[in-house]
């Protein structure tokens, strides 16, 4: 009886060098520094271990392309400045990185989407990854990056989306608070024109109605900033809340930073919690409830599928869960 081998992979590079995973794709891509010796260890290793670059991204490289472009949607180009776009860019590079193929990412704005034909039309561009992804943007993925193209957010029949599955995880969140007693639940929404960001609200608004009990929306932006604002607004107009959901962790920070300027303990007087699960949630005073978001593994998916060009489904949601803390 024989064993199949399993393919080598770039980690098993790495590790056979003594070197990070890092330099072995710059080694084997060709692309920026590495000393000597790391350069021969890598080399070593690749011929040892027989590996080989993935077939399907080289013919990109082949067929002219030289980069995958990220393009995000939204209304200011301070989008870009999001940690959860330089999570999926850096993800999308470790994939495409060994394979000589870079990544470049641009903003695409709301109120002019036929941007995004502009940046397609450079024959450069060898693969597509949407992030923020609205309709009209579906629509404008031209023909030669069909089946080259993956939306982290809503997708189509021609365009696969790989996502977090948020509507669970704030499913996860409102029972968290009911079960802890809280029955007066606010939620700080995202902006209306996020699709993707509807299957939360529509999670909260669900189970709120099972329970009897009546929604309280604030609309906000996933920023601290709207979170500090909606704070207050759910105080002026529902002075009883004993609970606050944030679309993201950072609206959550800020709701916890206005409510306790204002002397409201939490989660004493008024249990919050978040989504993403971002570093920072754990070392906060209160540490933050909230929900994971593997964005990293999104993004790696998304850009293995651009790469490797093959079916998928019209839609992959990655789990979240609870990580229950000080706040709820």
């Amino acid at each position: 009886m024989t064993t199949a081998r399993r393919p080598a992979t770039l980690d098993d590079v790495a590790r056979t060098a003594g070197v990070s995973r890092s330099t072995a794709s710059r080694v084997i891509a060709g692309t920026g520094f590495a000393s000597p010796i790391a350069r021969e260890r890598v080399r070593t290793a690749v011929d040892l271990l027989g590996y080989r670059p993935n077939a399907a991204a080289r013919a990109l490289v082949r067929g002219g392309g030289v980069r995958l472009l990220v393009a995000v949607a939204g209304t200011s180009s301070a989008v870009l400045d999001d940690n959860y776009v330089d999570q999926v860019v850096s993800g999308a590079a470790r994939v495409c990185a060994p394979h000589g193929l870079g990544v470049a990412v641009q903003w695409v704005p709301l109120d002019t989407p036929r941007r995004l034909t502009e940046l397609t039309d450079d024959r450069g561009v060898a693969g597509l990854i949407l992030v923020n992804t609205i309709t009209p943007l579906l629509d404008l993925v031209p023909p030669r990056l069909r089946g080259r193209t993956v939306s982290i957010g809503i997708g189509s029949a021609a365009v696969p989306s790989v996502d977090i599955d948020n509507g669970g995880g704030t499913d996860a969140i409102v029972r968290h608070l009911y079960a802890s007693g809280r029955r007066r639940i606010a939620m700080v929404t995202g902006p209306p024109w996020l699709t993707c960001s509807h299957r939360s609200v529509e999670a909260y608004r669900g189970l709120l109605r099972d329970a009897g009990l009546p929604t309280r929306e604030v609309v906000g932006d996933f920023s601290a900033a709207r979170g500090r604002a909606a704070a207050r607004e759910v105080l002026r107009r529902w002075p009883d809340t004993d609970a606050i959901v944030g679309i993201s962790d950072a609206t959550a920070l800020g709701v916890i930073g206005r409510l306790r300027a204002d002397g409201v303990q939490v989660p004493g007087d008024i249990a919050v919690t978040g989504f993403d699960d971002i570093p920072l949630a754990s070392v906060t005073a209160p540490a933050l409830t909230t929900a994971s978001h593997p964005v990293r593994a999104i993004a790696t998916a998304a850009a293995t599928v651009v790469l490797e060009k093959r079916p998928v489904p019209t839609r992959t949601l990655f789990p979240s869960a609870l990580v229950r803390r000080d706040s709820a």
